[in-house]
Order: structure tokens, then sequence, then C-alpha cells
């Protein structure tokens, strides 16, 4: 898993730290692996990560293009509080076939198996493509950006978010969202009937842009609908869209 980097958070306030920031309840962290994010003041996606416990200490667990980026977005928070941030030696394994005995699920979706840090990789081979997008996973760098809302992204049901844990950065945008607006955009996995470029346009039968192609596997993609436009006959390039 070249593609993560881990980190390593100590210290006595290290669970209350980062309970004032992330989007999910640390306390879950006693039931095994969290997935959260962190937002702007403003409620846009920063980045999306997992959190593990090892021994007193916490995993943080992120994509290695921006984990630097993040960690550094994390210490502007620390002011005065005991909490150690350092690289970690430990390396993330995944896999999809029978766990390793001291492996823990992924939280967001059965069908993305387990995660494992240990001193080797003992990952498996898996086309993890073909596991994200029926299931509608979005990916950082790919459909998770900056001017991602994570309601649209489907954080709930990803279990990325908690309602009831109480403040966090961009907690009232995103609070807002829920209660108080119907959302008009998200992302939905949709048909495809070949493939395109991810970023591709999806336009209606009058020409008008109803949303965006992103990850693509088996026939099917991750889209980025415009609800109220995504109806009645869709393409993307030469492609035939799907609902």
């Amino acid at each position: 898993m070249s593609s993560r980097k881990l980190f390593c958070i100590s210290g006595s306030d290290a669970r209350k730290f980062l309970q004032g920031l992330i989007t999910n309840d640390i306390n879950k962290l006693d039931q095994g692996i969290v997935y959260t994010a962190l937002l702007t003041p403003q409620g846009k996606y920063i980045c999306d990560f997992f959190l593990a416990t090892h021994g007193n200490d916490i995993l943080l667990d992120a994509p290695a293009q921006d984990a630097d980026a993040l960690i550094k977005r994390l210490s502007m928070y620390r002011l005065r509080a005991d909490v150690q941030i350092a690289p970690s030696d430990l390396i993330v394994s995944t896999g999809l076939t029978e766990a390793p005995s001291d492996a823990q699920m992924d939280p967001r979706h059965p069908d993305m198996g387990w995660r494992l840090y240990g001193p080797t990789d003992v990952s498996e081979d898996v086309y993890w493509a073909a596991q994200r997008v029926p299931n509608c996973i979005p990916e950082h760098g790919i459909e998770l950006t900056q001017d991602t809302f994570i309601l649209e992204a489907g954080f709930e049901p990803l279990n990325g978010v908690d309602f009831r844990k109480g403040c966090y950065v961009g907690q009232e945008v995103t609070a807002r969202m829920k209660h108080k607006t119907e959302l008009r955009k998200g992302f939905k996995t949709v048909g495809i009937s070949q493939i395109v470029d991810i970023g591709t346009d999806i336009l209606t039968q009058d020409d008008k842009v109803a949303g965006t192609v992103f990850t693509q596997a088996n026939g099917q993609a991750i889209a980025y609908l415009r609800f109220d436009r995504a109806k009645g006959p869709l393409r993307a390039g030469n492609a035939e869209i799907i609902l």
C-alpha cells in the first residue's frame, strides 16, 4: 500500500484533540477502525483517513500524496495540547479473502475487506475499483477534491460522519446540509456503455451538463450528478449513461 502513509498520534490529549477536529466520533475506536475526514471551517473536504488504536497510541492512515499537508493542518490546531504526531514505520496491508487474526474490517462497507497495520506488506492483489464503484465509495484525489461536501460524497452511509458527537471543524455547515436542505447534487453509481476519460461531462438530450463521470469498472461508474437534470437520456462522450 505505497499509496498510504501512517502516522502515530500520542500524548494524553490525543483523543480529545482529534475529537474536536474530525467528522466522526473518536470513541468508536474502541470498536475498531474509524473512517473520518478533516474539513475546512466552510465544511469542504480536505482529506479523508482512517484511525486505529496501536497500544496506547492512535495510528492515522492517510493517502500518501496529501498526508504531509494533512499533518501540517492538524498540527496548526495542536496549540498547547499534549499531542505528538510522528511518522510510523508500520505498513498498511489490505485484502478481501480471509482476514489475518490481527486485521480489522474496513468500516466503510463489507465489500472493502480488511486492513492490517504491521511491519510487512501482506496485501492481496485486488482490483479496488471493482469494489468501490458498485458501492459508490469515493477516492481521495479522484472523486474527493477540495470542492467536495462530504454528505454529497455519501459519508453518512459510509460511516464517515457522526451527527451526535458534538462540534468539529466544518460541523455547522455539515449539520445544516443534513437537517435543513435536500441534497441537489451528489455521487451515484450509474451504468455506462463504454469507458470514457475521468472528468467527462454527462449531458442531457438538450446538451445541458447534468454531472461528471469518475471511476469506472465493469460497465458501471461513479458519477457526480445534478439530480434535477439527471433524467431521461444521458450521455458522456460516446457513452450512454444508465440511471
